[in-house]
């Protein structure tokens, strides 16, 4: 789960860790109302206006509505007028960003709907420095990386200079250590006061990231300001679904409206559902056959349009729920139902294809391939439904038939 800028420097400064002061805000007077406040509390003119959507890039991004606005804009100290002439340009930029579609790198050419702004002091920054702490799956283990190269995406650095990416492994029965963090802090060329401040930066964060549960926490930049501190001006956190539940305040924090409906729509009914860039849309019980059948579509020509399991216990709602939301993908040319019947019987499966066909309709082809407990039955019902439905004898049978199918 991803939450915005604005929410993981709030979890941030709850445990300590330095972050710029900030107010978020939802219309264009909330805008306007919390400039002064920040410029009369830290002394600073300048203001930042930031996007929040859950995606990077949001600097060089550009509205489609505006082109000439970026995603974050700096309203600078050479404004004549003072505070009231700083009040009107954030008026004019949050007119202009709340509502509009803001494109990046990562939201693709769609972009996203820009719902929220963060509204932030400006920092006198010396430096600037690229953080994160990430979730080492194949260890099992977080891992700190750094990097001299703040404001570069890290995919970037690590192709072009991947000398400069210090990386340090956390025990985690220790956290991260005091001669670990003084490293990664000497790496980063940190020295006097801003040296100490980094290493205690550093170790605060690696304790968040176990404290939290979180899979990745990335700060880019991170920035040394011209007095000797060290702070996270920028903020990106996700967490450990299925750790979700030992932190109800951090779930509460969930932004549906960023999230794929189709994948908040699933998660409702309990399936594990992830979208794709391609047109066979795939219903399969069990993780590995789901992923068995996605390589096995590829295999023979065609892109599998979703990773969809329904599970070993799914029942005939989740079933009829899992098939309406691969048919409401625009871009499914044919489905591909793939089931071996364990603990999940093929009767039930189905019975809740045939219900979700009867209520939504089929205007693509449909390959089944039933295999296991009461198999004969399953093929029964759907053959007696009176459905234009294309029966597999195996897997690679199945995939095969539903590929050419849906030339």
């Amino acid at each position: 789960m991803k939450i915005h800028e604005y929410q993981a420097k709030a979890l941030m400064a709850e445990r300590g860790i330095a972050v710029p002061e900030g107010r978020v805000a939802t219309t264009v007077d909330d805008a306007v109302a919390a400039v002064r406040p920040l410029i009369e509390s830290t002394g600073n003119p300048v203001v930042v206006v930031k996007s929040q959507i859950h995606a990077g890039g949001r600097g060089k991004g550009r509205f489609v509505e505006h082109p000439d606005v970026g995603g974050v804009s700096v309203v600078l100290d050479g404004i004549d007028g003072g505070i009231e002439a700083v009040e009107a340009r954030v008026r004019q930029l949050a007119e202009q960003m709340l509502g509009s579609t803001l494109v990046t790198i990562q939201t693709g050419e769609a972009g996203k709907t820009v719902n929220r702004l963060y509204i932030e002091q400006g920092i006198d920054i010396e430096s600037e420095l690229y953080l994160s702490v990430l979730l080492d799956r194949a260890t099992s283990r977080n891992i700190v990386m750094a990097s001299t190269e703040g404001g570069t995406e890290i995919e970037v650095v690590a192709a072009d200079t991947p000398d400069k990416i210090l990386k340090e492994e956390i025990d985690p029965a220790f956290g991260l250590l005091d001669f670990q963090a003084a490293r990664i802090a000497t790496g980063l060329g940190l020295e006097g006061d801003a040296h100490r401040n980094g290493v205690r930066f550093l170790k605060a964060l690696a304790q968040a990231a176990v404290d939290l549960d979180t899979d990745l926490v990335e700060i880019n930049p991170l920035v040394v300001t011209t007095e000797g501190d060290v702070m996270a001006l920028d903020g990106k956190m996700s967490f450990e679904a299925n750790a979700l539940y030992r932190h109800p305040a951090v779930a509460g924090l969930r932004d549906e409206s960023e999230e794929d409906p189709a994948e908040a729509k699933a998660k409702e009914f309990g399936l594990s559902f992830i979208k794709l860039d391609g047109t066979i849309g795939c219903m399969v019980n069990g993780a590995g056959l789901a992923m068995s059948t996605m390589d096995i579509i590829k295999h023979v020509g065609g892109e599998p349009a979703n990773f969809l399991d329904v599970g070993g216990g799914a029942d005939k709602d989740q079933i009829a729920a899992a098939f309406k939301i691969i048919t409401a993908d625009p871009n499914v040319r044919g489905i591909f139902v793939n089931i071996f019947g364990g603990i999940m019987r093929c009767d039930t499966i189905a019975e809740g294809v045939v219900e979700a066909v009867e209520e939504v309709g089929l205007e693509v082809p449909l390959v089944v391939r039933l295999e296991g407990t009461n198999v004969e039955l399953g093929k029964q019902i759907i053959d007696e439904s009176g459905l234009n439905v294309v029966s597999a004898s195996d897997m690679k049978d199945g995939a095969a038939k539903i590929v050419e199918l849906a030339k």
